[in-house]
């Protein structure tokens, strides 16, 4: 079992930046995969950002070049750096974990909400 603790989100002005973190209860490096998720109202989920199991990571079109992933390892804690954000990024945003290659993503943060204002 897996807990994943959600900090950060709020409101920023479009332009602005804005940083997700996401601890989790176990060392992250027993997890194959984290990732980020986020859903608008009315809209389906969709994948923000990932590491994979072989430390690479991948984006969504829509936030290549503005959002970062990464971890610290030590504090088992994997962040979202989210930077020229606009109105389009509003959402919740939810941090997830896939724990083996063979399992989907079983664990959820509680999610946190990320308003952009044009």
């Amino acid at each position: 079992q897996v807990q994943l603790v959600q900090s950060g989100g709020g409101l920023v002005q479009a332009g602005g930046s804005l940083r997700l973190s996401c601890a989790a209860s176990t060392s992250i490096l027993s997890i194959y995969a984290m990732g980020w998720y986020r859903q608008a109202p009315g809209e389906q989920r969709e994948m923000v950002a990932r590491t994979n199991g072989d430390r690479t990571t991948n984006y969504a079109d829509s936030v290549k070049g503005r959002f970062t992933i990464s971890s610290d390892n030590a504090k088992n804690t994997v962040y979202l750096q989210m930077n020229s954000l606009k109105p389009e990024d509003t959402a919740v945003y939810y941090c997830a974990a896939q724990p083996v290659p063979q399992a989907g993503w079983n664990y959820w943060g509680q999610g946190t909400q990320v308003i952009v204002s044009s």
